[in-house]
């Protein structure tokens, strides 16, 4: 059965391609991540998947000696300095700049798809460079954005979504769905209304959602590897309208 070869890039612990191999029709050849603590996760589960170790030197030509070719490009950018909560440097900041590398990769790959995830704030600060950035490589894109909780996670992480492909493909069915809007409210987490109430209720008991924090050996890792990451049922719903997009069953 033909999968869709993934280079996961700002990997974390996996959960984008955790998302996209649940389809069954999507393989994880690479990732890319810079964390020790992520890649020994990565190492565990993915044994056999090359991880590379800096998105700034990842280059198509290195992917070539090592046999890596790529249908699909996935991965969240940092948002340090897109969020409300960060420094507010924007998508030239330090961090978050390394969206241009993300970008590069594109161009020098040229995949099928690139999937790209990244705090709401990119809409109103970055959203035009990123949109821009694909415009000049000749991709088009849709996004959107979704709440873990739209797909059934106890917290909101409202997140954009970002898909984009070479606009030579145009006439095909487009990928958006929208079923994470029907199943549940945005703003409604267990009768609790709006994000400030949900957030009360984490800090209260923070082991229930970081699955042990006190105690635990490299909790402090595991918290933020885990606050670093995103829902994975989220990706595993965009794979699945590519694959219909694509034609391909699951």
């Amino acid at each position: 059965m033909t999968k869709l070869r993934v280079l996961d890039l700002f990997s974390g612990v996996g959960m984008f391609s955790l998302g996209l191999e649940a389809t069954g029709r999507f393989k994880t050849v690479a990732f890319c991540e810079v964390e020790e603590y992520p890649r020994a996760v990565l190492a565990k589960h993915w044994p056999k998947v090359k991880c590379y170790d800096d998105v700034r030197t990842l280059t198509a030509a290195a992917l070539a000696r090592d046999r890596i070719a790529v249908d699909v490009i996935c991965g969240g950018f940092p948002c340090q300095d897109l969020s409300r909560a960060g420094t507010g440097a924007g998508i030239a900041g330090e961090r978050s700049g390394l969206w241009k590398h993300f970008a590069r990769l594109i161009g020098e790959l040229r995949p099928r798809y690139a999937i790209m995830e990244n705090v709401a704030a990119l809409l109103d600060d970055g959203m035009g460079v990123v949109l821009g950035d694909l415009a000049d490589l000749r991709y088009d894109a849709e996004w959107s954005t979704v709440s873990a909780c739209a797909l059934g996670a106890p917290h909101m992480r409202q997140r954009v979504f970002i898909v984009a492909y070479p606009d030579s493909q145009h006439g095909r069915p487009r990928v958006r769905h929208t079923a994470s809007r029907a199943k549940r409210a945005l703003q409604k987490v267990y009768d609790l209304e709006g994000a400030r109430a949900r957030q009360r209720t984490r800090l209260a008991n923070p082991s229930e959602l970081y699955r042990g924090a006190d105690g635990v050996a490299n909790g402090m890792d595991r918290n933020h590897a885990i606050g670093n990451g995103l829902y994975w049922p989220i990706p595993e719903l965009i794979g699945k309208a590519i694959l219909k997009a694509e034609g391909m069953t699951i």
